[in-house]
C-alpha cells in the first residue's frame, strides 16, 4: 500500500469515527426529546382530568342551579293565567300601531 493511499485510508476511518459519534448524539437526543415530550403530554392530560375532579362539584352546582332556573321560568308560565295577557300588546308594537 502506498503512503498516499494510506493516508487516505486513516483519514477516512478518522471521518467514519467522527460520524459514528454524531449519529449516537442524533439518536440519544431523539430519544431525550420523544421522552420529554410524553412527558409533557401527560402532564397536560393529568392536569386537565385533574381539574375536572377538582372543580367538578361547581360545575354540579351550576348545573344545579340552572335546572332550577329553568324550573321557575315553568312555573311562571304556569301561572301565567293570574296575569293579563300582554301578547296583543307587543303584537302592537311589532305592527307599528
Amino acid at each position: 500500500m502506498e503512503p498516499d493511499e494510506r493516508r487516505m485510508l486513516k483519514q477516512l476511518s478518522k471521518l467514519a469515527e467522527e460520524n459514528n459519534k454524531l449519529l449516537k448524539k442524533i439518536h440519544r437526543s431523539i430519544k431525550w426529546g420523544r421522552f420529554v415530550k410524553l412527558v409533557y403530554w401527560v402532564i397536560v392530560i393529568g392536569s386537565a382530568v385533574g381539574a375536572y375532579y377538582v372543580f367538578q362539584p361547581a360545575f354540579e352546582s351550576i348545573q344545579e342551579t340552572f335546572g332550577m332556573l329553568g324550573t321557575g321560568v315553568e312555573n311562571l308560565q304556569n301561572i301565567g293565567g293570574f296575569l293579563p295577557d300582554f301578547s296583543g300588546l307587543l303584537e302592537g308594537f311589532k305592527s307599528g300601531q
